[in-house]
């Protein structure tokens, strides 16, 4: 059964000097301001769309990993997915590391790579960024 989820933004003036908010509205957990500034230079309390990219990122390879896994019998006690996503003005997004750690007990190293480079490949939110040149994983498993 396909799902839709939603987002909203605010904006209010020009680019460099505006500012906006960025509703979640299909979870109704929050609403989060955005600015040129807080995406182009230091945060400040604010966030960007990088950083939601980051989290849609991060969280839909964890999800691709540990299903892949589980659909060959292993047993994952963790993963943990940091994306880091680069945005360069004037350029767009110029790079993101998938950086993956997991505790997945009995499995052997070159299967975990496999594994993870599948998750990267497979991942919805990977497929939906096929745009970006230079997606790169690190992967790390742990004893």
């Amino acid at each position: 059964m396909a799902t839709t989820r939603t987002a909203t933004t605010h904006w209010e003036g020009n680019l460099l000097q505006g500012k906006g908010t960025v509703a979640l509205e299909s979870s109704k957990i929050g609403s989060y301001e955005v600015s040129w500034p807080a995406r182009s230079e230091e945060p400040g309390g604010k966030t960007s769309p990088e950083e939601l990219i980051a989290a849609a990122h991060s969280s839909c390879y964890s999800m691709a990993f540990s299903h892949g896994l589980a659909g060959k019998g292993h047993t994952v006690e963790a993963v943990d997915t940091q994306a880091d996503v680069t945005f360069q003005p004037g350029e767009g997004i110029t790079g993101i590391v998938l950086t993956v750690k997991a505790r997945v007990p009995g499995l052997s190293e070159a299967d975990f790579q496999a594994a993870a480079a599948d998750a990267k490949a497979n991942c919805p939110v990977s497929q939906a960024l096929a745009g970006v040149k230079n997606i790169t994983l690190r992967a790390e498993l742990l004893g």
